[in-house]
């Protein structure tokens, strides 16, 4: 292990040790106190900033950030995955308008273009503070009487359960870094082009219908993904290195797209945050 990796790894212990919002001791302190050269501490922390375990703040100092939240690769609405967290979901509708599939969106669900959507947009909230955007399309025909109070402070998948009786089973989903738009970072309260995670779905009912699809950017800096990978044989006792995802706890800085995100990503078919 390099020195710069040793330091990072003591000072993480540090981190680890004091609560959210706490400074951290100067560059020059913590270099006397683990016996190495300022530039090797300043590195450390790089890291850690960069990795989301510290916020560095001009002129004041280096802070303990809150924790991110694990965003799980599994069936289950933002709600449900915020209460299991401990944390008081809500959400704020922005926007509910009706529109034309056109071709795109025709065939992202499975209809004619000239089918009427309804199109929400809405913010995700998690103890009052804003976790993610999101832009959601749900054919018209499917959800009748639909109105921005039927989001408010309600799991969707509840309501489509409750109201509509359309139960989600399984989709596909997209996921890959950007960085936030304008509007977007006007929304999450984040500056412009902050890392973020980009979520693209589509979800169907247990009648095999194709009932939503969404388009949702993640805090990246209150987030991260993490997979369990298990090895999997094939009949003739090979490995086959298949990589499973599962929920994982994190720690670090504390369902829409932002265009031109070129960077590679991975995709989970069937598995997915509501």
């Amino acid at each position: 292990m390099s020195k710069q990796e040793e330091t990072r790894d003591r000072v993480l212990d540090l981190v680890e040790s004091l609560a959210v919002g706490q400074p951290i001791p100067a560059e020059r302190q913590l270099a006397l106190d683990l016996g190495v050269s300022r530039l090797t501490v300043r590195a450390a922390l790089d890291d850690l900033v960069r990795d989301g375990y510290l916020d560095r703040r001009h002129g004041s100092g280096t802070y303990v950030t809150e924790p991110k939240i694990a965003q799980p690769l599994t069936l289950t609405s933002f709600s449900d995955d915020m209460r299991r967290r401990g944390m008081t979901p809500g959400s704020r509708t922005l926007e509910l308008t009706t529109t034309l599939a056109g071709a795109r969106l025709a065939h992202r669900l499975g209809v004619s273009p000239e089918a009427r959507l309804i199109r929400v947009k809405r913010l995700r909230l998690a103890d009052s503070q804003p976790m993610a955007m999101e832009v959601l399309h749900v054919p018209e025909a499917l959800v009748p009487g639909l109105t921005r109070a039927n989001f408010e402070g309600h799991s969707f998948y509840e309501l489509l359960r409750e109201r509509y009786g359309i139960i989600i089973a399984t989709g596909t989903q997209s996921i890959e870094p950007t960085v936030t738009s304008e509007e977007e970072s006007e929304v999450l309260g984040v500056p412009l082009h902050t890392p973020a995670f980009l979520f693209e779905r589509t979800t169907v009912s247990e009648s095999g219908r194709i009932v939503e699809f969404v388009r949702s950017i993640y805090r990246g800096d209150r987030y991260r993904l993490v997979a369990d990978l298990v090895l999997q044989r094939s009949r003739n006792g090979r490995s086959a290195g298949v990589p499973r995802s599962s929920p994982a706890a994190v720690r670090g800085n504390g369902g829409d797209q932002s265009p031109g995100a070129e960077a590679p990503h991975s995709r989970n078919r069937g598995k997915l945050p509501g």
